[in-house]
């Protein structure tokens, strides 16, 4: 182990061979700018007559030189000067130069005594302006050069069709320096040409020498005026409505549009060519992003051990992480497959090391005696169950499956969490629930009666369930399925041309349960103000239009019909639940529904026995349970 460390620290301390090379090169040049700046100052003293110099002011000069060349190299090694990448070497680097040499000014000022040195008052003055400038000069030289090469290649390029123009929607920082690396950068076949900013005093002039041609309202006919090939939405502190209306208006160009991920970016230094993402849905939401009282929630979480069955999956897995940030005393992710359960707690630990009290458990919330084993042993304060089958078609063609691991996962979680003391049990529910078509939203359906009905019978922990609906990225989702079909050229296969369904993303889902946590008094479902639903149709054409291509002529789009359980549209509450307001503004509570808790237990015990043996007539004994489960309506 120790000769593994010591050749790691060796490793680590190689130097480059071509930085080394540069230095030298840049070390000659310096030496040779102290030379020539301070010749030059007698040079100018003496009216540019070397026959005029007097010939002590010039066996001085050679005396002293040897000495001033070593000085300024010390010193510029002292301010890092010969560390800089050259390629990218920029305003600081003058700045540091200019600290450099007030330091080499003392320096200078400090020889004259004690090197005895009788020289004009000008030769200081003019030597040090002169060689401050040069050296700032052969810094810049490098840039400046190959920008001058790499802007002459492009336009060659250009004129061979080799180049794509750009066109950058927003003329602040982020597209200033996305614009200098699309310039300088020799690999990016792409050339900016135009900027589009809604700021109507920058329309008309240049930025590094690119035209701020007009506002977003021009952006379909500049793009045609300049034949672009490609968009860059360089706007990350923009609005969601703002981005939406942009992007909007982007799509009907013909031309494919990139973002920048957010605002964060900026905040970083990220901002980059190799940054920018395809547009997703998140892009057209045209909504603000959830927002939760971060400090109640950090509150509630530090210090409490916190159980999240389907961990690993990709609600439980983004619940983890969000935990973990807010230091629990312990955090238990408990999940029935290994893989998922692995990459998660990898990405822990990774982050996180030795600072976080994480336990990685695999197990089945369908086994009693593991569940209840691992409550008795941990003694969590709070549960998230996110554990669930949760794919609509799948359910249908095994329905027995969704009860055993939907309803009875559920209730043998809830009971062992009531043995133990848990304050706190969340439900991750789903709008399919409500008035559900679908075995799927008929199991989740009854795992909220059970909540309610836990709730009512043991009344020292609180039982809720939080209620949303498409999560954008997680498994199974449909943009990442649009999203392949589109890179594969097509067909985009969307079920019928009017369903409609609402979305948000995984951080919203995931606060919103967090929320849920923090509000509950128990019995309670909380349901999510998602905004307007979006039509599947018109999603898919929106991200095959800003993918550059023509729906129905360059990618297909073939409707295949609803699924079986599959409605057109969802809804987020049933009329008999009302709704009531919380804190937050996107966040409401539907009021629990009576019913009697020994008959459903009775149902639950049936339901139990029918799906061990498989009956073929589960759906209809649900459908005794869930009276708005309409499975003829399939």
């Amino acid at each position: 182990m120790e000769e593994k460390s010591k050749e790691k620290r060796r490793t680590r301390k190689r130097i480059d061979p071509q930085w080394i090379t540069h230095s030298i090169v840049v070390i000659v040049a310096d030496v040779i700018v102290v030379l020539f700046s301070y010749f030059a100052a007698l040079w100018i003293r003496f009216d540019l007559q070397f026959g005029k110099i007097p010939e002590e002011y010039l066996s001085t000069y050679l005396r002293i030189m040897p000495a001033w060349c070593v000085i300024t190299i010390v010193v510029f090694f002292l301010f890092k000067l010969y560390h800089s990448i050259w390629t990218y070497v920029s305003m600081d680097e003058a700045f540091v130069m200019v600290k450099a040499y007030l330091v080499l000014a003392i320096c200078y000022i400090l020889s004259k005594y004690l090197m005895k040195i009788d020289m004009p008052r000008s030769f200081y003055f003019f030597g040090i302006f002169i060689a401050l400038v040069l050296h700032v000069a052969v810094r810049f030289s490098y840039r400046a050069t190959r920008f001058i090469v790499n802007r002459y290649s492009k336009n060659s390029e250009l004129r061979t069709g080799d180049v794509e123009n750009v066109m950058i929607i927003g003329g602040g920082s982020a597209g200033s320096v996305l614009i200098r690396e699309l310039n300088s950068d020799t690999h990016q076949n792409q050339r900016p040409v135009c900027i589009i900013d809604d700021n109507p005093s920058k329309i008309g002039r240049e930025l590094y020498g690119v035209p701020i041609v007009g506002d977003r309202n021009d952006i379909v006919e500049k793009a045609a005026e300049y034949d672009v090939g490609s968009i860059v939405l360089a706007m990350p502190t923009a609005s969601p409505h703002d981005r939406k209306d942009i992007l909007d208006i982007c799509k009907e160009t013909g031309a494919k549009v990139r973002t920048l991920p957010g605002v964060y970016q900026l905040a970083n230094g990220e901002v980059s060519i190799n940054r920018l993402k395809d547009v997703e849905l998140t892009d057209l939401l045209g909504r603000d992003p959830i927002e939760i009282n971060n400090d109640e929630v950090f509150k509630m979480l530090r210090g409490k051990t916190i159980l999240v069955t389907g961990g690993g999956g990709s609600i439980g897995s983004e619940l983890c992480r969000q935990i973990a940030a807010h230091k629990p005393k312990q955090l238990i992710i408990f999940d029935v497959y290994e893989n998922n359960a692995y990459a998660i707690q990898q990405e822990l630990i990774r982050k996180y090391q030795n600072k976080l009290n994480l336990v990685t458990l695999i197990g089945s919330v369908r086994n009693t005696h593991r569940i209840n084993s691992v409550m008795q042993k941990y003694k969590p304060d709070i549960v998230f169950h996110a554990a669930a089958h949760k794919h609509v078609p799948l359910m249908e063609d095994s329905p027995c499956e969704a009860i055993k691991n939907n309803v009875m996962g559920t209730y043998k979680t809830a009971q062992a969490a009531a043995a133990a003391g848990v304050k706190t049990f969340v439900l991750i529910s789903t709008d399919k629930a409500v008035n559900p078509t679908n075995l799927m939203g008929a199991s989740k359906r009854i795992c909220e009666m059970v909540i309610q009905m836990m709730n009512r019978t043991t009344p020292n922990t609180n039982f809720v369930a939080v209620r949303f609906g498409n999560v954008l990225g997680s498994n199974g989702s449909v943009v990442p399925l649009f999203q392949q079909q589109i890179a594969e050229g097509g067909p985009v296969t969307v079920t019928h041309k009017d369903i409609i369904r609402y979305f948000m993303t995984i951080p919203e889902a995931v606060s919103l349960v967090l929320q849920a946590s923090q509000y509950a008094r128990g019995g309670e479902i909380f349901v999510l103000d998602m905004g307007d639903p979006v039509k599947i149709d018109d999603m898919a054409r929106n991200l095959i239009k800003l993918s550059g291509y023509t729906p129905d002529v360059e990618i297909k789009i073939e409707y295949t019909g609803l699924r079986p359980g599959e409605k057109l549209y969802e809804e987020k509450l049933m009329d008999e639940e009302g709704i009531q307001t919380t804190a937050n503004r996107l966040i409401f509570i539907g009021k629990p529904i009576e019913m009697d808790d020994e008959w459903f237990k009775k149902k639950l015990e049936e339901l139990d026995r029918d799906s061990q043996e498989d009956d073929e007539n589960i759906k209809k004994y649900v459908q005794e349970i869930v009276p708005t489960y309409k499975p003829g309506s399939m």
